[in-house]
């Protein structure tokens, strides 16, 4: 299912936008879907253009793992240090002499060459929700250390998919950014700060798709004309369309309906679009390298969706049902090797791995920006439980493509990997550097809804490591 995800707002007839936006209603040509699209406009904020950066990047595909992935067992081991440190899982090396990583990632050990690795993120802050939102929007929460914080100001900056398509046009009748499987929560459904586009305005938030692209038949509703309303029929639709037009032209001119209406007909006619979604035209053997999984298979989506132009996507490691809230997704409080060998670290190595192969094997990862990313690490020593805990004073991310220098690392962790010991990068650092790729100056201003002149980030650009 494809749904737009809004503040809870009701409409005049007591419809909520929820509801309203949710594509598979578009039914009889989506003629109810202009007005409303209108009515986010109508709250856009005036920008200044991004001005040409030299990035290389067309297109960024940004991998959040959800429940901060442990440094010591992924990107940055720690073979010298006490068992209670470095755990059981041990290291291996990778195809770039020097450059170790955990056991399981053998995949990702054979890509090596086109990694950078980050073993100095860091935050300070240990509660998922405001850590999260630093990562997610380059600009820290206030206050720090707020765990299960709510979106709405004062920590309403946008994500960096809204800044995207604030400044990025439409192509190919596709958004210019869009999230998916499912946006980002805390246990009881408490989602994130630091997802929408905050005082930049509804018309900024990125499409989220709330979908299973690894169902048998997997389909977005909506995407295709209904069986009732072939292609010729839809066109007589738009003709009578623009007759009745014709007939309230100057209203219409107006208020902007024209354009609001296109971009319906557009999604439902641009063939482009609609392939993006159809996974099936990919062969068996290369859905099965990704595999055959929620997040392998949103990550070969993400890969069709930048190649038919969608500038920014990020794909949210989402819960697995049977995760339980004591170690849901990479949050591993308990038994954290148990849930690394069982799920995480398997499917986490398959489709990174295969995303940097297709991307490098169709020409595209030039072109493309890859971030893998949490909002936090965890914690140096294993607890009781077998587990680590929340841990944002240093933790691991890596970056590949788009004109970044492959089989490197940039910083490093303490003896423990407790704390950064040189080349610290901060969420605005990160940021500033993902803008700097797509050409984007971390400079270029947004207005925010009091006229206030903002910059996209005030994070310095990594230029050591392109």
């Amino acid at each position: 299912m494809l749904s737009f995800y809004d503040r809870p707002q009701r409409l005049c007839d007591g419809v909520s936008r929820r509801e309203c936006l949710r594509i598979g209603g578009l039914g009889a040509l989506g003629l109810s879907l202009p007005g409303l699209l209108q009515a986010r406009q109508a709250q856009a904020m005036p920008a200044s253009p991004a001005a040409p950066h030299g990035g290389k990047a067309r297109s960024c595909i940004m991998l959040f793992m959800l429940g901060g992935p442990p440094q010591h067992d992924t990107w940055d081991p720690k073979p010298e240090a006490p068992v209670e440190i470095r755990g059981d899982l041990k290291p291996i090396e990778t195809n770039v002499p020097g450059i170790l990583v955990n056991e399981l990632m053998p995949n990702v050990a054979k890509v090596m060459d086109k990694v950078c690795v980050l073993r100095a993120l860091s935050t300070k802050d240990n509660a998922h929700s405001s850590s999260g939102y630093w990562v997610l929007t380059g600009t820290p929460h206030t206050p720090m250390n707020s765990e299960n914080a709510r979106p709405g100001a004062p920590n309403n900056w946008p994500c960096l998919g809204a800044v995207v398509k604030q400044l990025r046009p439409e192509r190919s009748g596709l958004p210019a950014a869009i999230t998916l499987p499912e946006h980002i929560w805390n246990t009881g459904g408490i989602p994130w700060p630091g997802q929408d586009a905050g005082w930049l305005g509804r018309q900024a938030d990125p499409w989220l798709l709330m979908c299973d692209p690894s169902e048998q038949g997997f389909q977005i509703p909506g995407l295709s004309l209904p069986s009732e309303v072939p292609s010729p029929r839809f066109a007589e639709r738009q003709s009578l369309l623009n007759s009745l037009d014709e007939r309230f032209q100057s209203a219409r001119s107006e208020s902007g309906y024209d354009s609001y209406r296109q971009q319906v007909c557009d999604l439902l006619a641009a063939p482009k679009a609609r392939q993006a979604f159809q996974l099936d035209q990919e062969s068996d053997a290369v859905r099965d390298r990704y595999g055959r999984n929620r997040f392998g298979q949103s990550v070969l989506l993400a890969r069709r969706m930048v190649e038919a132009g969608v500038s920014l996507v990020q794909v949210n490691w989402t819960r697995a049902k049977d995760d339980t809230n004591d170690s849901p997704a990479w949050d591993t409080h308990r038994q954290n090797a148990y849930h690394l060998k069982k799920t995480l670290m398997p499917t986490m190595d398959q489709a990174y791995s295969a995303l940097l192969e297709d991307l490098d094997q169709r020409g595209l990862l030039d072109e493309t920006l890859v971030v893998w990313v949490g909002e936090f690490g965890r914690s140096p020593k294993i607890n009781g439980g077998g587990g680590r805990d929340h841990w944002g004073y240093v933790f691991s991310g890596a970056l590949a493509g788009a004109g970044i220098r492959g089989g490197q690392v940039h910083g490093a962790s303490d003896a423990i990997g407790g704390n950064p010991k040189e080349g610290r990068v901060q969420p605005h650092d990160l940021s500033a550097t993902i803008f700097h790729c797509l050409g984007m100056s971390p400079d270029t201003e947004l207005h925010d809804p009091f006229g206030r002149p903002m910059v996209l980030s005030r994070g310095e650009v990594i230029r050591s490591i392109f």
